[in-house]
């Protein structure tokens, strides 16, 4: 222990003492989200400072009494640097909980939100619908597990965590939701790990379609395509496959900064990897007969993934929140590697465009699917590397201009609420000086457009 956790995130948080409300909050939202750990006797700064397990032990008592129901806990304890720590882990949870006040919370970053009505509607009517990746896939059994994948994530997750797992391979796979704890292989445990997942369920590959125009059709106009091309096998290799075939396919461009040409890629790659990541992490694996789509075209790729937005998710959150619908396939990839830090990927992919002086992504929801647009027009210069990236307020009202056109310094304060005007325009002034926004008019009549 210790190595693995420097700091709170959607899965993890630290308390300095055995709090009960605190716990209490916590341990509710990790349920009603993606799972998580708390870790007592950790300051905010991830130094182990030390805890009575009997003080934790009370303190646990009370707090669960506040959880309507009781959120299932697992304790374990460990020393770090001669102090005892204590980690509770929290499985994300089936049910929907709150607190003994009414509050239902789920976890935002580093940080328990609660929710307010019509989040939790949507909240409770997704863990109604049931958790599909722990169930036993019909006819499959340990051996149609990959040994040689189960040895490379084990490896990966202990790099990660920068510890070695104690106990068994077995032990670890039923932990993590890969068996169930007689030994047979679930949803996740085939999709992860599974020499051949398509055999069981066909609907987990992906698709590659490459149009040579901007609509669906071919050379002449004829309907056709370009390339396609199928893929398969477990979702580690679905990635990177998918991804390999995406790089083959997209256009290289330079430009010379002084002496040196720099060679651009049609899209940043970590936007397109993660629109691929995020396809393969949260599609609806229940719906059958529909594959993850990749479609590339002259002027844009699309990503669409079968499944609406899931839990308390929607396109107006969509880059503060967090929800997975298979959180034990998320954690899986997030322990490979292949996600680099819980609920920061959106942003992250918003950023990326933008400092390729592209539009932002372009998300759209139905109730059966999800689809990202990247657009590889260039609508201003791209921001020089050194540039420190945009915070969250940035991006919210760059998103603001792109649907409404401009934006002023009032609507940007409706955006933000709580945050100082002069923050705010500290904000605009930085987005213009990035040559990102371009400032029209003066004082009262100021508004900031799309440069």
């Amino acid at each position: 222990m210790g190595e693995g956790w420097r700091r709170p995130g959607a899965l993890q948080a630290f308390l300095r003492e055995p709090d009960p409300e605190a716990m209490a909050e916590t341990l509710v939202a990790f349920a009603n989200t993606d799972g998580g750990a708390l870790l007592i006797g950790v300051d905010p700064e991830g130094r182990a400072v030390g805890v009575d397990p009997q003080e934790v032990e009370d303190a646990l008592r009370r707090a669960l009494a506040q959880c309507r129901p009781p959120v299932k806990t697992r304790w374990e304890q460990g020393e770090v640097d001669g102090r005892t720590v204590i980690i509770l882990h929290v499985p994300r949870s089936p049910e929907l909980h709150s607190l003994a006040d009414g509050r239902v919370l789920i976890r935002r970053g580093a940080e328990n939100r609660p929710l307010e009505g019509r989040e939790i509607q949507q909240l409770a009517a997704t863990k109604a619908v049931g958790d599909y990746e722990a169930e036993v896939v019909p006819g499959a059994g340990r051996e149609d597990l990959d040994e040689a994948m189960i040895e490379e994530y084990v490896s990966k997750r202990e790099a990660r965590q920068r510890r070695r797992i104690s106990g068994t391979v077995e032990d670890l796979l039923v932990e993590i939701g890969a068996l169930t704890p007689d030994g047979r292989p679930t949803v996740a445990g085939i999709l992860l790990f599974g020499k051949q997942p398509q055999r069981f369920l066909p609907q987990s590959g992906v698709v590659f379609v490459k149009f040579p125009g901007v609509g669906l059709q071919g050379e002449g106009g004829l309907p056709g395509y370009a390339r396609r091309e199928e893929i398969g096998g477990p979702l580690a290799r679905v990635i990177e496959r998918a991804w390999e075939v995406v790089w083959e396919e997209m256009q290289l461009g330079a430009v010379v900064r002084g002496l040196e040409r720099e060679e651009r890629p049609e899209y940043p790659p970590f936007a397109v990897r993660e629109a691929i990541v995020n396809a393969v992490c949260h599609r609806d694996y229940r719906l059958r007969g529909r594959r993850i789509e990749i479609r590339k075209f002259a002027d844009r790729l699309e990503v669409i993934s079968p499944g609406g937005l899931p839990g308390h998710i929607t396109l107006d959150n969509i880059v503060e929140e967090h929800y997975s619908r298979n959180p034990r396939i998320v954690s899986g990839l997030f322990y490979w590697g292949y996600i680099e830090e819980l609920g920061l990927g959106i942003d992250r992919m918003i950023e990326e465009m933008v400092r390729a002086g592209h539009p932002q992504p372009k998300f759209q929801e139905t109730p059966y699917s999800f689809t990202v647009t990247l657009y590889n027009r260039q609508e201003r210069p791209p921001i020089p590397a050194g540039e420190p990236p945009m915070n969250e307020r940035q991006l919210k009202a760059l998103q603001y201009v792109r649907e409404h056109g401009r934006i002023t310094n009032r609507e940007y304060q409706q955006l933000c609420p709580g945050v100082s005007p002069e923050t705010l325009r500290l904000d605009l002034a930085d987005l213009v000086r990035r040559g990102i926004l371009l400032k029209i008019g003066d004082k009262r009549g100021t508004y900031y457009i799309l440069k």
